[in-house]
């Protein structure tokens, strides 16, 4: 069964870039036809949908978030990377990695604090 790990600081200052990494295994990253996601939920709120990369490479990002988010991955390395830049306090959130298609398989979650 796949597996996701979430992976990256815990702490960000204020205006820096958060780098969050998702590493998969037993299964590919560019296996059609999965979209493999990012996701937050701040604390007190609900889930948050951020962007994904699909198996293709091609990418989506939430339009309110497009300006400061890139998703990029490395199919060497089995792994899919989050770039979520000019940080704020809005932006602490415990962040999932997801594979996505019919259902969602998901990472535990990692908290990062801003």
């Amino acid at each position: 069964q796949v597996q996701l790990q979430e992976s990256g600081p815990g702490l960000v200052k204020p205006s820096q870039t958060l780098v969050l990494t998702c590493s998969v295994s037993n299964g590919s990253i560019t296996t059609d036809y999965y979209h493999w996601t990012w996701i937050r939920q701040p604390p007190g709120k609900g889930l948050e949908w951020i962007g994904y990369i699909a198996y293709s490479g091609s990418t989506y990002v939430d339009p309110r978030l497009t300006s400061r988010t890139r998703i990029s991955r490395d199919t060497s390395k089995n792994q899919f990377t989050l770039q979520l830049g000019s940080v704020t306090p809005e932006d602490t959130a415990v962040y999932y990695c997801a594979r996505h298609n019919n259902d969602y398989m998901w990472g535990q979650g990692t908290q990062v604090n801003s």
